[in-house]
C-alpha cells in the first residue's frame, strides 16, 4: 500500500468514496468545489495503483486539527488502510506543529482503537465556530468527538 499527497487526478474517486458514505449518512458530502479547494489537506492510499481510501487533516487552531474525510473503499477495508491514513494525518499534524488531533465519528471504536479518547464536542470551540453552525445536523448532531494529544 502507499500513502500519497492527493492530486487533481485523485478528486473524482475522492468524492465517489466520500459520495457513497455521505449516501447512507455516515459521512458528510464534500462537494467538488470543495475538494478542490481543499485538495492540499488530502491524502490517499493506492492498494496496486488504485486509489482505495482518502483522508483530510485541516487545521483548526494552531493547538488542533482535524482528522475529517476518512473513507476506505468498502471492498478494501479490514486491511489497515484507515489506519495507515490516519497515522499520516498524525504524521503531518506533528510535522505542523499541532498538539492535539480530533475526528468528528460515528465509528468510535475504529479511532479508540488507535489510541484516542472520546471528549465532548464542547471542548472543541473552534471546531463549532469555524464548520459545525454550517453543518445541515447542526441541531442534531450524532457525531462523537475523539482526540489524541501528540
Amino acid at each position: 500500500m502507499n500513502v500519497r499527497n492527493a492530486t487533481v487526478k485523485d478528486v473524482d474517486i475522492i468524492y465517489s468514496l466520500i459520495s457513497r458514505y455521505a449516501q447512507l449518512d455516515k459521512m458528510l458530502f464534500r462537494s467538488k468545489a470543495y475538494i478542490f479547494d481543499n485538495l492540499q489537506m488530502f491524502n490517499v492510499a493506492e492498494e496496486d495503483a488504485k486509489v482505495v481510501g482518502c483522508c483530510a487533516l485541516q487545521v483548526i487552531w494552531a493547538d488542533l486539527a482535524e482528522i475529517k474525510s476518512l473513507a476506505v473503499d468498502e471492498a478494501y477495508q479490514n486491511k489497515g488502510i484507515g489506519k495507515v491514513l490516519v497515522e499520516k494525518a498524525i504524521e503531518q499534524a506533528k510535522h505542523l506543529g499541532v498538539p492535539k488531533v480530533f475526528a468528528l465519528t460515528l465509528a468510535p471504536n475504529f479511532f479508540l482503537k488507535n489510541g484516542f479518547s472520546v471528549v465532548d464536542k464542547k471542548t472543541m470551540p473552534m471546531k463549532v465556530w469555524s464548520d459545525c453552525s454550517k453543518c445541515s445536523k447542526q441541531e442534531n448532531c450524532d457525531e462523537i468527538a475523539v482526540e489524541l494529544t501528540l
